[in-house]
């Protein structure tokens, strides 16, 4: 089947968060994460038939549900789960903040990183202790050496992000094994964000979820994940965890008592067909994908003052404009290129939690991230306008 993805939708007058943010005026809106297209045609039909029934009460999963995510893990990552090890959730934001609350003492992370990942701990009475990466020849890495030292007696939570956004790395092997051993040197439990596992661009690459590492790091698991980034349904509002150990597993689900409404009717309609039915759509936004990843690393490595690493997974670019900044005595990059109509994610929101004004020296102003889930025709003129403004 062929999927028309340089079609260009008009979002005008309507409900989307990200287009709404710049109603009136003329700026590409290339912030939150969601795709400029429409969603998988199966998933859309299942949708159909659902709303046909004209039945919307409190939903719960249903056996095929189930059974399909197990087959998603097995066939994607060769990883077999259990049944009882999922628990279903309204978001995966949601299940950052339930691990938040469900598991006592401070909690590490590493910097740019997620916002939800500076903000749940706050929001949980939780201690942040929040670790840079190490930028090296143009590559994000982990500073292990960094992260052990940062550990305080109380930390027990370590929040992993993994595909990484905003800085577009699939973690390795070896480095997964390092947060492993991390976690069981100091009684960690790791709590991975993989909800972009399904969008890897570079095609040698594959996703290894963290539990799957061993034995030990299963039990020291709770792994998020969700279809709504990689099949473009994140508005339905459907993600799952899946916890191995018991004991964990009765924390989280404690912790959720009296704060976590059920997954709803559609979302979950939609998470069976995406991953039982939507594998051509996949395969084909993978490859456009691609193309506009090449795009964006192709424009940014012509324009003075801007730099960015290789993008291994995710739609996002995250974007240094510190030479930029410097050079022009510019206080933020985001409102430079904003001005000149590209409407991108302001790069301080990845360093600190929400609510927090930037410090003097603040990194995050260097930074912005571009989504390029968009058809090509909007990459190219917002590339224009972001050139024009580096010029100007």
């Amino acid at each position: 089947m062929k999927f028309d993805f340089d079609r260009p939708i008009d979002f005008s007058n309507g409900d989307s968060v990200k287009w709404n943010r710049y109603a009136g005026h003329d700026v590409l809106p290339l912030w939150v994460a969601d795709m400029d297209f429409e969603a998988p045609p199966a998933v859309v039909e299942a949708l159909q038939r659902r709303v046909a029934r004209a039945t919307f009460g409190y939903a719960e999963p249903w056996p095929s549900l189930v059974e399909a995510v197990q087959q998603h893990l097995a066939r994607e990552y060769a990883w077999s789960i259990d049944p009882e090890w999922l628990i279903w959730l309204p978001g995966l934001v949601t299940g950052l903040n339930v691990a938040c609350r469900a598991v006592a003492g401070s909690v590490l992370t590493a910097t740019p990183v997620y916002p939800p990942f500076l903000s749940a701990p706050q929001l949980s009475q939780r201690a942040l202790i929040d670790v840079p990466l190490r930028l090296s020849n143009g590559r994000w890495e982990w500073d292990f050496a960094a992260l052990a030292t940062a550990l305080r007696p109380d930390t027990r939570l370590f929040l992993l992000c993994h595909p990484h956004n905003p800085v577009g790395r699939v973690w390795r092997d070896e480095e997964l094994q390092e947060i492993a051993a991390l976690a069981e040197q100091h009684d960690l439990i790791v709590c991975s964000d993989e909800i972009h596992c399904g969008l890897i661009l570079d095609r040698e690459l594959r996703h290894r979820p963290f539990a799957t590492l061993s034995p030990e790091a299963a039990r020291r698991s709770i792994t998020l994940m969700a279809p709504s980034k990689t099949f473009n349904i994140a508005g339905l509002g459907c993600a799952f965890a899946v916890i191995p150990d018991g004991t964990l597993r009765r924390a989280f689900r404690t912790a959720m008592q009296g704060i976590v409404p059920h997954a709803n009717a559609l979302g979950l309609t939609a998470c069976e067909a995406a991953f039982r039915d939507a594998g051509d759509w996949h395969a084909a936004v993978l490859d456009y994908l691609r193309g506009n990843r090449d795009f964006v690393e192709a424009e940014i490595s012509t324009i003075p003052g801007l730099a960015m690493g290789h993008v291994e997974a995710t739609y996002l670019a995250w974007i240094d404009a510190s030479q930029l900044c410097e050079t022009r005595e510019l206080r933020s990059a985001q409102r430079l290129f904003e001005q000149a109509g590209v409407g991108l994610s302001d790069g301080g929101d990845f360093f600190r939690s929400q609510g927090h004004q930037a410090a003097a020296g603040d990194p995050g102003r260097n930074f912005v991230r571009l989504n390029f889930a968009s058809p090509r025709r909007t990459l190219r003129l917002a590339f224009e306008r972001m050139r024009n403004a580096t010029q100007a």
